[in-house]
């Protein structure tokens, strides 16, 4: 396996373990200028994997770490990009829904991607350059690689040839662009499901085929679509921009994202 994808599943699984001790305590919510909100689970996993990541000598970009400025990033041919809690807000709730994003961009491509959902200790991971991606179950965050690896198993998405499609949206509230979205395929006389899940595990919902398609008209940064997107990438699943109709690219002077559209 590669060395950096190693070090991204073992710093997920740490991350984890420090996110879960948090998650067990009456924790605090602060709310960062954004109007995020950020608890000690954010921090510490962060601190964590900066531990992990810094003596790789790849430059990152974290949502928890003080942004570099565009002028110095621009120079970066490789980063990594994380979320240590993508779905804070889903963790907030511990509704369990949360997980920990580690992405490696290269020329603004991720190649390799890490998904981590602690509550339930899933792993998802893949590396785009050999077309592969894997999920497994595992009983504690304290496993080697070795084990997650053993325990592995490849995902595969649909193959949809039936008239049902399963749409990855809010089951409470879809904004307008998404209910037109979710229209149109009934108008081509689709029958449309709504699957929901919270943070980057809407993209696993497609990469592991318990959906067809996630439309994404909802402000996203960086950090938390790269694991994703390499996961899906690695299976064959696009993730295409509705600005340029490329795909998401990485490491841009505005770390927002465009909407954007996860389908095969």
């Amino acid at each position: 396996m590669n060395k950096l994808l190693q070090i991204a599943i073992k710093a997920s699984l740490e991350a984890g373990k420090v996110i879960m001790q948090v998650y067990d305590t009456a924790f605090d919510v602060e709310i960062k200028d954004d109007k995020s909100p950020l608890t000690e689970a954010d921090k510490k996993a962060n601190d964590v994997i900066n531990s992990f990541l810094i003596p790789t000598e790849i430059p990152i970009i974290s949502e928890e770490n003080k942004q570099t400025d565009y002028n110095v990033r621009k120079t970066w041919k490789t980063c990594w990009v994380v979320d240590p809690v993508d779905g804070t807000k889903e963790f907030i709730k511990r509704n369990g829904e949360f997980t920990v994003n580690i992405a490696l961009v290269n020329d603004g491509k991720p190649v390799l991607g890490v998904i981590y959902v602690p509550a339930v200790k899933t792993i998802y991971f893949a590396n785009v350059e050999s077309n592969k991606a894997f999920k497994a179950n595992l009983d504690s965050h304290n496993v080697t690689v070795e084990t997650i690896l053993k325990l592995a198993k490849p995902l595969q998405p649909k193959n949809n040839s039936s008239n049902k499609v399963e749409v990855v949206g809010s089951r409470s509230h879809m904004n307008e662009d998404t209910l037109n979205f979710v229209e149109d395929l009934r108008n081509e006389g689709k029958e449309v499901e709504i699957v929901s899940k919270g943070s980057s595990l809407k993209f696993c919902l497609v990469a592991e085929g318990n959906a067809d398609v996630y439309p994404r008209y909802a402000p996203t940064m960086e950090w938390d679509t790269a694991a994703g997107q390499a996961i899906c990438n690695a299976v064959g699943i696009k993730v295409i921009s509705k600005e340029t109709n490329q795909p998401l690219i990485y490491n841009k002077e505005n770390l927002l994202n465009s909407y954007f559209l996860v389908s095969k």
